[in-house]
């Protein structure tokens, strides 16, 4: 991801697309054969001190770019950037850098899912409480909380997979997008301004917009960056319940954590959940970006603006690089998960009664039982046992149950025993648990784009 914002491999695909335009304006016999292989001898020497150099002076990075590598090839430099405006090349490589970033974002992500299978199809069976609202609520498994994380980021890899796939370029189309100059230059010719677009953006894998003005819309960034920061969301939402379950009053979940390693300066026995804090701290930073792309989108006037350029330098490349790193930092916590059984049971034992109530209620009420009136009873002696619970006892829910002379008629102890095991009341958890992770092993391979990959790693 590093490589392919650098500002090393901007530049080269600068070139490439300059060559592309001349190679695709010889057959318009706009440009000779001769100019196009000494620009293609060119193409790749990229000389970033020399081009700083001239920018110094003249204040336009990309005609910086432009005038080096035409004193380099000095056949078919004179030929570079024949009718194009600056966006023509910056829009359409940008749009083809992001289409790259996108593609290896889908597959980061598709190894962060394949790390979730392997967790939720480990845990699939493993009775531990659910929580709402931060409260003990009832009986889940921990193959299930995984599945709902796993969820999430399973919405996020479609979306992004799908913005990738479609997502369009300006094109080829001068300085407002009516490509006035490409027809000036092709008067005469047997070729349009469409087949020079066409050919020069299937260099780069990329489809033009039916219209653009002097930039492709900025809408297109807010999309992007929108999709990018939903995925953050995801991580920063698994990586807040993480810290939650691990927790002392929790002690149910912990990263993974060195031997050696130091959790706190001043305590030495702290085991701090640093990566998943880490996570909550990167996921800020796409979800900031993604507002600055808004107003990107709302305030760039007419055929465009300028305000938008010199953040837009910032927030695309930190939004991928942020969430290249996140994606990094859950498949390390989610593969290196530590369970901790004891801490599970025992939130289990200690609130799961509670949730079993619902089915001596339901077996008492087909024995004949008073509905609200066995309500009613359920929960003072739920009362009963929360204040045991309070007081840090084991949960009486069970035995005050079944010593209880109401509920005894509808429902025997025995059966009571039976009734109140927490264990048992997970319904399908288990079932949508492992369908979600056979889901996720069968997502197929997302066709990265091949082209410009090779241009920007050659």
């Amino acid at each position: 991801m590093r490589a392919l914002f650098s500002e090393q491999t901007k530049r080269r695909m600068w070139r490439r697309l300059w060559l592309a335009l001349a190679q695709a304006q010889a057959k318009a016999g706009l440009v000779t054969e001769d100019e196009v292989a000494d620009l293609r001898r060119h193409v790749d020497a990229v000389d970033i001190e020399a081009a700083h150099a001239i920018e110094a002076e003249i204040g336009h990075d990309l005609m910086a770019e432009l005038r080096v590598f035409a004193s380099q090839a000095k056949i078919g430099g004179g030929k570079l950037h024949l009718g194009a405006t600056s966006m023509d090349v910056e829009d359409n490589v940008e749009t083809a850098r992001i289409k790259v970033a996108l593609s290896m974002l889908v597959a980061a992500i598709r190894e962060v899912l394949g790390a979730f299978a392997v967790k939720i199809e480990e845990h699939a069976d493993l009775p531990c409480m659910a929580y709402t609202h931060l409260q003990a609520a009832e009986p889940t498994t921990l193959g299930m909380r995984f599945a709902l994380w796993a969820q999430d980021m399973l919405l996020d890899y479609e979306e992004l997979r799908r913005i990738a796939a479609s997502l369009p370029s300006k094109g080829l189309r001068g300085a407002v997008g009516t490509s006035a100059s490409y027809v000036a230059l092709l008067e005469g010719s047997k070729r349009h301004p469409d087949d020079i677009e066409r050919e020069v953006l299937a260099a780069f894998d990329l489809e033009a917009l039916t219209v653009s003005g002097q930039t492709y819309p900025r809408k297109l960034d807010y999309l992007v960056l929108s999709a990018v920061a939903g995925f953050a969301a995801s991580c920063s939402k698994f990586a807040f319940d993480v810290r939650v379950l691990a927790s002392s009053p929790f002690g149910e979940l912990g990263e993974p954590f060195g031997r050696k390693q130091v959790g706190s300066s001043a305590m030495p026995f702290k085991r701090n959940p640093t990566l998943s804090e880490r996570i909550c701290s990167l996921a800020r930073i796409p979800a900031a970006n993604a507002q600055i792309a808004w107003q990107n989108a709302a305030d760039n006037l007419l055929e465009r603006t300028l305000d938008d350029s010199a953040n837009r330098r910032s927030i695309i490349p930190e939004s991928f690089l942020a969430a290249d790193e996140l994606a990094s930092l859950v498949h390390r916590v989610v593969s290196g998960m530590r369970v901790e059984r004891a801490g599970i049971a025992r939130n289990l034992a200690k609130f799961g009664p509670f949730a079993a109530t619902e089915a001596v209620l339901m077996t008492a009420a087909k024995h004949g039982a008073d509905r609200q009136q066995l309500h009613e009873k359920l929960r003072e002696l739920s009362m009963q046992a929360w204040s045991a619970v309070e007081k840090d006892e084991a949960n009486p829910l069970s035995e005050l149950i079944k010593r209880d002379a109401l509920i005894g008629r509808h429902v025997k102890p025995d059966e009571v025993e039976r009734l109140m095991r927490a264990q048992d009341h997970i319904g399908l958890a288990a079932e949508r648990a492992r369908a979600l992770a056979k889901k996720l092993r069968s997502l197929s391979e997302s066709k990265a784009a091949s082209t410009v990959l090779d241009i920007q790693l050659t």
